[in-house]
């Protein structure tokens, strides 16, 4: 799917590298376990990706593109201290291998290297975004936090939440890899209400396969999110069909019911909230590809409405 940005890309992976690396060992390693544990990249691909419907220059839209993957890997890092996750990717998170405090840190530090790359834009409007994003991804993980558990959350609240806490940062990624390429306003608006589709369906997908993926593909344990409390949108959406309320008392007992957990799943599949949860995600990329209509067609509006497909179909 990044094949029109995939030699860039490759530079943006050394980048990364060059940001995260010390020459002190105690340093290195940290900051750089999750970096080699891979990812999908998708918010640097987007920026270039954006970027290449106007007037495309690697060099300026750089720092950019490996700012916003540094944002989102200093999230991972300190949501495996609060949500106390001991895989991710597969591999032993920051937490597992050094501790809570020294994650923190790490966290820290990576998320102030990309304050420094963002300031290198030379772009107020950049910088003026990704503060705002930033302001509203720690709402929404707060927000995440203080509703663990509460399996009467509302739908509308749940939205609000992944809005904040995955969909922005995508959609600023879009809309400012534009930006950085003098696009049009109305090319720029467009990219911007495509991210945040995307991101929206991007979240939702990421629920079910909490759910449905195989362990080794999903690289952590199947049932993450709810043997932590979280209340996502395939629960929510079961719970509205659990008419003789088995579900809600399953739930109401976690986490003592942990060894369960197999039983309460097949119970949110059966009552039909995985497949209805798909049926949203599905209706977020209709909205995303409606809201990219009025881009002129080429091979990097083709790519675009590619990737929307992937989200709904991948398995990862």
């Amino acid at each position: 799917m990044f094949e029109l940005v995939k030699d860039d890309l490759r530079k943006i992976e050394q980048e990364l590298i060059n940001e995260v690396s010390e020459r002190n060992k105690y340093l290195h390693d940290p900051s750089t376990h999750l970096l080699k544990a891979g990812g999908k990249r998708l918010r640097p691909a987007f920026a270039l990706l954006a970027a290449k419907l106007g007037d495309y220059d690697f060099e300026k839209v750089k720092p950019l593109a490996v700012a916003l993957e540094l944002i989102h890997m200093a999230t991972l890092v300190h949501d495996d201290v609060v949500d106390n996750s001991m895989l991710r990717r597969g591999l032993p998170t920051v937490k597992a291998n050094w501790g809570n405090k020294m994650s923190i840190h790490i966290g820290d530090r990576i998320f102030a290297k990309s304050l420094l790359l963002i300031d290198s834009c030379k772009n107020n409007y950049v910088a003026k975004v990704l503060a705002e994003v930033s302001v509203k991804m720690t709402t929404g993980e707060i927000q995440q936090l203080n509703g663990a558990k509460n399996i009467s959350t509302s739908i509308k609240d749940y939205l609000i939440k992944i809005k904040r806490k995955t969909a922005l940062l995508l959609s600023a990624s879009c809309e400012l890899g534009g930006v950085m390429a003098n696009v049009s306003p109305r090319v720029v608006n467009a990219l911007k209400q495509y991210g945040l589709y995307v991101g929206m369906a991007f979240q939702i997908i990421d629920d079910i396969l909490d759910f449905t993926a195989d362990e080794k593909v999903l690289g952590k344990p199947v049932g993450s999110d709810l043997r932590q409390g979280l209340i996502t949108l395939p629960v929510l959406l079961a719970l509205k069909r659990d008419k003789k309320h088995e579900l809600w008392r399953e739930l109401q007992n976690l986490p003592r019911n942990n060894a369960n957990i197999e039983q309460i799943i097949k119970e949110i599949k059966n009552l039909g909230g995985i497949s209805e949860a798909y049926a949203w995600a599905k209706n977020y990329i209709e909205k995303a590809i409606s809201a990219f209509e009025m881009v002129p067609k080429s091979p990097v509006k083709d790519t675009f409405l590619e990737i929307a497909q992937f989200i709904v179909q991948r398995n990862y």
